[in-house]
């Protein structure tokens, strides 16, 4: 069943779709959350922050639960949430050379010393 939540509509089966429909149709709060997340997705995919105040304010208004709580904390840090929605800039290299940089380090972990650490890390 969870399938049918984290699947594209359009990628559902006829009876699948059938078979979403009556759920929500049964739920008005698990509806009202799948459009919020699908809205959500749309913007993430789109990349439309600047509209990610609007879809905040309908979720603080309908009070899903579960969304609200993550709605609301993105007004923490609004501009930088935005921002990252928008722009096309990237720090995925960046994460992923840090991240290879902590797996070493846990490697090496109590066996060598920075010398060793720093070969290893320039070598691979």
């Amino acid at each position: 069943m969870t399938g049918w939540l984290t699947r594209h509509p359009t990628a559902l089966t006829e009876e699948d779709r059938a078979g979403l429909k009556d759920v929500l149709a049964r739920c008005p709060e698990l509806d009202t959350a799948d459009g919020h997340v699908r809205d959500f997705a749309e913007i993430l995919t789109d990349r439309l922050g600047s509209t990610l105040p609007t879809w905040i304010d309908a979720v603080d208004a309908s009070r899903p639960p579960g969304l609200t709580g993550f709605a609301l904390h993105l007004l923490r840090d609004l501009d930088a949430v935005t921002a990252g929605l928008t722009l096309d800039w990237s720090s995925g290299s960046i994460e992923g050379a840090v991240n290879r940089i902590k797996k070493i380090k846990r490697q090496l972990y109590g066996r060598a010393g920075f010398g060793l650490l720093r070969k290893m890390i320039l070598l691979q």
